[in-house]
């Protein structure tokens, strides 16, 4: 779908700020002295699992909540004492709520007509127009497809020309296919209209996707925030590694240091990180690759320069996707590996039980503020004492260094 031009349809977005927003429940505190600022006409997104407290966030926005402390404010206006009714707030929700005795016309303009608005049908139809529906007007919502009728939904929400829309996990209901299809559209239909969204979701993927910022939330507290891109390359801690995407995570000592970069001892190997790219750079640390940024070798290879390179551990798992293949690899040193690798060629593909070699860039290392002993790392259950390993690689590596 493609989005229409604006035509002066919708109203521009209002800037969110919540500032100090405290919810507590009988027995149990859902968001903690929460601080937010989205910007007028962005597309956010709060991403986190179930019973993090982003729904529970939604619904003070929404003034179907009161928060226990704090301010909300829309387009710089302090509305935390405002009812629902009375906010620049709309909502999408998964379930659509369609009126389904209506015609999709009426369901559009239901709103504005309660508003006695005397171009209700005219607004109605321009919405319909905007996601491409108008075509559908006359039918009931049981003759649309799921895809359909949750954009009728979003119609419905935006000829009420909201400062701020909100979206509730608006496609969990969509099949895979539709879903992705959708998150193009979403996206589109924001840009055209130039509105504040704030989406609401567990879905990374849906996150990523769309969102100009996503907020990743855990607890009651937002973990960390900014572009996709930036969450993703630069997690800051394990929740967040892991949570948006796989990471492969170690916990190590630093045993050197420069102006740039530090070197941290894993189980003997050498595994340098950026020190920009680490938020911790002294004592026991935490660092990660992604997956899809390592390389596998079937014999050890020589050491580069700028390259980290672990190994050697065995591949215990293979798993074929068409575009990519999945392997585990697991040793007694660093525990176990994820390893995504590109099907770009008809070379050889690795097997269960080969023993391989893993490197990735430096640039691709991340260190997290976690403290070691609160990150559940893999770890090589089988009952193999491996000290001596360890402490040979360690010594050989402080010479190294020393020689370095």
């Amino acid at each position: 779908m493609s989005a229409v031009p604006h035509s002066g349809f919708a109203e521009a977005g209002a800037d969110l700020e919540l500032v100090g927003i405290t919810k507590r429940f009988p027995g149990f505190t859902a968001i903690e002295d929460l601080d937010l600022r989205i910007p007028a006409g962005s597309f956010f997104a709060l991403l986190g699992p179930s019973g993090c407290g982003k729904t529970t966030t939604l619904r003070l926005i929404a003034g179907l909540e009161e928060p226990t402390a704090g301010r909300i404010l829309i387009g710089g206006k302090d509305v935390t004492a405002t009812k629902a009714f009375q906010r620049p707030v709309n909502t999408v929700f998964q379930s659509y709520a369609l009126f389904p005795h209506m015609t999709i016309i009426e369901n559009v303009a239901f709103g504005l007509k309660r508003r006695k608005m005397d171009n209700a049908d005219a607004l109605a139809h321009e919405a319909l127009r905007l996601v491409e529906l108008d075509h559908v007007s006359s039918r009931k919502p049981s003759q649309l497809s799921g895809g359909q009728q949750q954009r009728v939904a979003l119609a419905r929400a935006i000829v009420n020309r909201p400062a701020l829309l909100l979206l509730d996990e608006p496609l969990g209901a969509l099949d895979l296919k539709l879903r992705r299809q959708m998150q193009i559209e979403l996206k589109a239909i924001q840009d055209t209209v130039g509105l504040t969204f704030l989406h609401v979701t567990h879905d990374q993927e849906e996150a990523m996707t769309m969102a100009d910022t996503v907020a990743v939330m855990n607890k009651g507290v937002i973990e960390q925030m900014g572009p996709p891109q930036e969450l993703y390359e630069l997690p800051h801690t394990a929740f967040v590694a892991t949570f948006l995407g796989q990471s492969n995570l170690m916990t190590g000592h630093v045993v050197s240091s420069s102006g740039n970069s530090m070197v941290v001892d894993v189980a003997g190997n050498r595994v340098e990180v950026p020190r920009e790219r680490a938020q911790r750079h002294a004592g026991e640390v935490v660092v990660g690759v992604r997956p899809e940024k390592v390389t596998l070798h079937g014999s050890d290879p020589a050491r580069q320069s700028g390259r980290n390179l672990v190994g050697p551990g065995r591949i215990t798992d293979v798993s074929f996707s068409g575009v990519s293949t999945q392997y585990e690899v697991t040793s007694p040193d660093f525990g176990v590996f994820t390893v995504f690798a590109q099907n770009t060629s008809i070379s050889r593909m690795h097997r269960d039980g080969d023993e391989v070699w893993m490197s990735w860039d430096v640039g691709h290392t991340f260190g997290l503020a976690d403290e070691p002993s609160m990150v559940p790392v893999n770890r090589f259950d089988e009952d193999t004492d491996t000290s001596m390993i360890a402490t040979q690689r360690r010594e050989q590596l402080e010479a190294e260094l020393e020689g370095a």
